[in-house]
């Protein structure tokens, strides 16, 4: 094992740079090295084989750049020596603040905590930076608690400041990843990594689960907007950069001192290279690709001196990445000498064959040093500590693993640091959206958006002029900042959350006014005044890890209203400018076609006025900036090519491709079809608008078990113990009237062929959520909802606790389905709802949320 101390040498500095450099170029000359010829002798390269097999000696030999420390490890020797198993087990063992107490962690001697993307102080997604500070010396002052006779080990708190400490109010949001790989400004990010580092250690921690260097091939994935480019070589230069803007420079003054947070460089390995595009799906590439393509960020940023990485969900040919012993520790501790620590991802660990997610030795043998077991963190350290007596887990594993934990700490002077309110940052909450913050993150929006059409040299716009602002995307701080914003899917938020941030609306209404001109919004495009030119602002809505996952590449399938207000407002006769806010490239065509201007603005984050800083002129007519950004992901041709590794992959704008004002902006008319065919829904939804998902299929069932399945609208059993009719919510006949008599037992399911697969969705706090209004709840009698075979879960209570005769919204956890006893892995009825007597339920969507979509949300009950 390497040892390690603060300092490094300014040449060994040079040095790990230069190697940096030359890796990238390496990575760069292997995504873009030309096929073999068709006659060329079979490869001699093993790794070429997309086999799952791993060929350590194969993979680069890196050096861990934190120079020996003897007296460090001494230190660390004396304290191991001292511990306890039980303290020992302890510290390999992370918990998450909405499950566990500073009580807990006094009692069991954990190493860690975490904050869940939706795990708040008090249970408020919007709770006060004091609050989050407070909690934080609570749990310090928990773990370095010796009255019970425990040692004093400090607590570190892991959270995901995804862009900027995004969790807590008030923060500078900054562009998500997608965007600042269109900036390639590696120093802006560096800067970024600072300030988010800044405003983190305000709030009271000290570890921040990023960077996410996934390199993803196939942009239908969940969490493509969390990778700075599909190219390799821009992902080892920005995971260099973030790494010592958080963490410092190895031998700095102050690398990984008080003004600094550790990294979680994430996830390893193969995340963004599943087939599909999946979500904590199985990545099926040779050992090749995985290493030159997959890996690039990590050889930096373990050059760089990451302290800890973060295991991946993923699988690599069927072996789930938590108990991959071969890539885990032969090559990511072993070849790639990294120093620091593993750390495991929510609950991943419980995906291992033969593990749960309370009970799996296996992951630590496999070489995980810190299992991330948010709400199972009890079970995992009882069987650990079990483990460990009868030596399934072996104690010189134990012991590393600990070790590298404890290496960290030590690093970050944590055993001589105060609490965190009394740390050199601690309560400096004015951090938290400084002006100077927020004048970076606004560069940052600046340089990433991309230019694709400009007909005419419409832009940049005059500021003496009426300027309509519409889409729903104009005045929508949840739209622009999408998913691990406050809340896990960054769904959920008011205006009010963003105290240190702007709209996009309210950059350019600022903007004209200041020219000379008048800004009107109409979302809906129904304007009061004929303007002169609209801005129309639209994209998709907010989302995180696999509720993003996506079928194709079409946007919002299924509802074409941003399209029909563009067309609308071109009728008119005005010049619009179309503003994208996405994740990820998806096809646009139509509306490229439709706008005079096409703008690619990602996920901009809280600074708004960014967008209209490059879209306008000055007050006196001159260009105060313009595009910079350039396509880290190539944009689509049509609705089927997603995968940037695929035979035959033909985008419609390359990577790299941006337009500036000095260039022709005119485009030709693009075909609009899209390749796809038949009725499209978006992910996750099941019914809206009046329709079924396609697979799906409502039936009404009596008590006999007879069903009808209902394809128009009246229907009812024979019987009329249920009976369905069109109802109007949004639009008309957009919902359904679902009415019991009580004569006799009957349900109401959304069967599903093929069966849905949920097992991910049920590992978190995910909800099937049901709009729907209660228009008359019995007061007594059953009421209860089912999914597959399960049995049922009580919703009378839920209901009538629901305002009657209103429109609202209802959340089962997916995880009450999973414990009812439904196969959650194979679900032929997504939803049973069932009454035994009178009752009338109006439904107009029903779709997988977050736990922000539901007014109230439904207990895993076991009897009315």
């Amino acid at each position: 094992m390497m040892s390690i101390h603060a300092g490094a040498r300014a040449p060994a500095v040079r040095i790990r740079h230069a190697l940096a450099a030359a890796l990238a170029l390496a990575v760069l000359a292997a995504c873009n090295r030309a096929p073999a010829p068709a006659d060329a002798p079979a490869t001699a390269d093993p790794t070429a084989t997309a086999d799952g097999s791993i060929h350590p000696d194969a993979w680069p030999a890196l050096a861990w750049p934190l120079a020996a420390d003897p007296a460090l490890e001494q230190r660390i020797d004396e304290l191991l020596a001292s511990m306890t198993l039980e303290e020992k087990v302890g510290q390999i063992i992370q918990g998450d603040i909405d499950s566990i107490t500073p009580e807990d962690v006094r009692k069991y001697r954990l190493g860690s905590i975490l904050a869940g993307g939706s795990s708040d102080p008090g249970g408020k997604y919007n709770a006060a930076p004091a609050e989050w500070l407070a909690l934080a010396d609570a749990f310090w002052e928990a773990s370095m608690d010796t009255s019970g006779g425990g040692k004093a080990i400090p607590v570190i708190w892991g959270i995901d400041a995804m862009h900027g400490q995004s969790n807590v109010v008030g923060a500078t949001l900054f562009p998500h990843n997608v965007g600042l790989g269109a900036t390639r400004n590696p120093e802006l990010l560096r800067r970024i990594g600072e300030i988010t580092a800044l405003e983190t250690r305000a709030t009271g921690m000290e570890w921040a689960f990023a960077p996410t260097v996934a390199v993803p091939q196939d942009v239908r994935w969940g969490r493509a907007y969390e990778g700075y480019s599909e190219n390799p070589q821009v992902v080892a230069e920005f995971a260099v950069a973030m790494v010592e803007g958080l963490q410092g420079k190895v031998g700095a003054p102050d690398f990984l001192g008080d003004n600094r947070v550790m990294v979680s460089v994430k996830h390893f390995v193969g995340d963004g290279g599943t087939t599909g595009g999946r979500d904590q799906g199985d990545t099926q590439v040779s050992e090749a690709e995985l290493r030159d393509v997959h890996t690039a960020g990590y050889k930096t940023a373990i050059e760089a001196g990451a302290q800890s990485v973060m295991a991946s969900f993923n699988s690599f040919h069927g072996t789930k990445m938590h108990g991959h012993q071969p890539l885990l520790t032969d090559v990511l501790k072993g070849r790639m000498a990294f120093g620091g620590f593993i750390v495991g991802d929510w609950n991943g660990h419980g995906q291992i064959p033969g593990c749960s997610n309370d009970d799996c030795p296996a992951t630590f043998v496999a070489g995980l040093d810190m299992a991330m077991a948010p709400d199972s963190w009890k079970g995992m350290y009882e069987t650990t500590l079990a483990a460990a007596k009868n030596g399934t887990l072996p104690i010189e594993r134990l012991d590393d693993a600990v070790r590298r934990i404890l290496r960290v700490k030590f690093l970050m002077k944590l055993f001589d640091a105060p609490k965190p309110s009394q740390r050199a940052l601690g309560g400096k909450f004015e951090l938290l959206g400084a002006p100077e913050h927020r004048a970076v993150a606004r560069q940052a929006v600046r340089e990433s958006l991309v230019l694709l059409k400009n007909q005419g040299g419409v832009l940049p716009l005059r500021t003496d002029q009426r300027v309509l602002v519409a889409g729903d995307g104009a005045d929508n701080m949840t739209k622009q900042t999408g998913g691990w914003t406050l809340s896990w899917q960054g769904t959920g938020t008011v205006r009010a959350d963003f105290p240190n941030a702007d709209t996009i609306w309210e950059g350019i209404a600022r903007a004209v006014k200041a020219g000379g001109g008048q800004a009107e919004l109409a979302v809906d495009g129904k304007y009061r005044n004929k303007p002169d030119v609209a801005v129309v602002v639209f994209g998709e809505e907010p989302y995180a890890e696999f509720q993003g996952d996506i079928p194709n590449l079409l946007f919002n399938p299924g509802n074409d209203s941003d399209l029909e207000l563009i067309r609308r407002l071109k009728a008119d006769g005005i010049p619009v400018v179309a503003v994208f806010i996405t994740g990820r490239p998806l096809w646009m065509n139509r509306e490229i076609n439709a706008a005079d201007a096409f703008v690619a603005a990602w996920l901009p984050g809280g600074e708004g006025a960014g967008v209209a800083d490059v879209l306008l002129r000055k007050a006196d007519g001159s260009v105060g900036h313009d595009f910079k950004g350039k396509l880290s992901f190539s944009w689509p041709r049509n609705a089927l090519d997603a995968a940037v590794n695929q035979p035959g992959h033909d985008p419609l704008f390359a990577f790299g491709h941006g337009l500036t004002y000095a260039d022709n902006g005119d485009l030709a008319p693009l075909p609009e079809d899209s390749g796809i065919e038949g009725l499209q829904a978006p992910a996750g939804v099941y019914f809206a608008r009046g329709l079924l998902a396609p697979g799906l299929s409502l039936k009404l069932e009596d008590a006999q078990a007879q069903a009808v399945q209902v394809t128009t609208v009246p229907a009812a059993l024979a019987d009329n113990s249920l009976a369905v009719t069109a109802v109007d919510h949004e639009r008309q006949e957009d919902a359904r009237r679902f009415t019991w008599s009580g004569a006799q037992a009957a349900s109401v399911a959304i069967a599903s062929q093929p069966p849905q697969e949920l097992t991910r969705e049920t590992n978190g706090d995910l909800l099937l959520v049901l709009t729907l209004r209660p228009d008359a709840v019995p007061a007594s009698g059953s009421v209860a909802a089912s999914a597959g075979a399960g049995s049922p879960l009580p919703l009378r209570d839920a209901l009538a606790a629901l305002p009657a005769g209103q429109w609202t919204t209802l959340g089962i956890p997916l995880k009450c389905f999973a414990a009812s006893g439904a196969d959650v892995a194979g679900l032929d009825t997504v939803v049973r709802l069932h009454s035994d007597a009178a009752t009338t339920l109006s439904i107009s969507r029903v779709a997988i949320g977050a736990v922000s979509e539901a007014r109230q949300i439904l207990d895993c009950p076991t009897a009315n």
